[in-house]
């Protein structure tokens, strides 16, 4: 999730707010494809990407483009009015009561010694560092990648050299939103949903890439961890429903040393 969010940003300097609700409709899309298909989350997770790189596509080339250069206080709008219509489409289609997708992984557990290993979880974890690892070797072994990568270090350079913009612009949010869709249907079997999830969503992946650095995907990475850490160790010494206070407090620390994040470019 924070590593959509974050190449998002990257590349064209817009602050996603809708992104936590994308999230939402990728793990609807899992729970749709189980319920109706019998398709396991953890194979459906393509697919989920593939109908979110359309719906990000679509929100850039209708909505996005035309503001791409506009303040950021206009672009906060825009993206939280898209978070509204999806987060209230969400509740008229599906209803505000939690669900829940069932996975054969749910079930099965590994014990080492006086530990136990959730395989659910553990999938998820290897699934999201797999894509991660194969996000990163797209941007720096294709063609396709290297372009999104010259729009976003100098649009203007980009144009004179023959590189269509607004279409890499389209391209790069379509795959931050496949990244969260994705994330959707990996998360869809761990934890129950509604669509009210879709703002603490976003907060946490704000505070994850912030952490990290605005536009870098090791950032995104290493803070995922990081948060991850400090809300369990949180939940375990103080108690679960004070966890986000350390994540939060982790995340007031590390501005105060580093403004940019632990990976982020300082700007002059």
């Amino acid at each position: 999730m924070a590593v959509g969010l974050t190449l998002i940003f990257g590349v064209m300097r817009v602050v996603n707010f809708a992104h936590g609700d994308m999230m939402v409709w990728g793990m609807y899309l899992a729970w749709l494809l189980a319920a109706r298909a019998g398709i396991d989350p953890y194979a459906s997770f393509a697919v989920c990407a593939t109908v979110l790189f359309a719906l990000g596509w679509g929100v850039q080339r209708g909505l996005v483009q035309r503001i791409v250069d506009a303040p950021h206080e206009m672009q906060i709008l825009l993206m939280l009015g898209v978070a509204l219509i999806l987060e209230n489409l969400a509740l008229l289609l599906f209803g505000p009561e939690p669900v829940r997708v069932r996975s054969a992984l749910g079930a099965l557990t590994w014990y080492l010694g006086p530990l136990y290993v959730d395989v659910a979880r553990l999938v998820t974890f290897v699934v999201a560092v797999a894509l991660t690892l194969a996000l990163a070797a797209f941007l720096r072994r294709t063609d396709l990648g290297r372009t999104i990568r010259a729009a976003a270090d100098n649009p203007y350079g980009a144009r004179v050299v023959g590189i269509d913009v607004p279409r890499v612009y389209a391209v790069a949010f379509g795959i931050g939103a496949a990244c969260v869709g994705a994330a959707g249907a990996l998360t869809a079997p761990v934890l129950p949903f509604q669509p009210a999830l879709g703002l603490s969503a976003s907060v946490v992946s704000f505070n994850i890439v912030i952490i990290g650095g605005m536009g870098s995907l090791l950032g995104a990475f290493v803070g995922g961890l990081l948060v991850s850490v400090a809300e369990s160790l949180g939940a375990v010494f103080l108690r679960p429903s004070l966890k986000e206070l350390v994540s939060f407090s982790l995340l007031i620390v590390i501005l105060l040393l580093r403004p940019a994040g632990l990976f982020g470019r300082r700007t002059p």
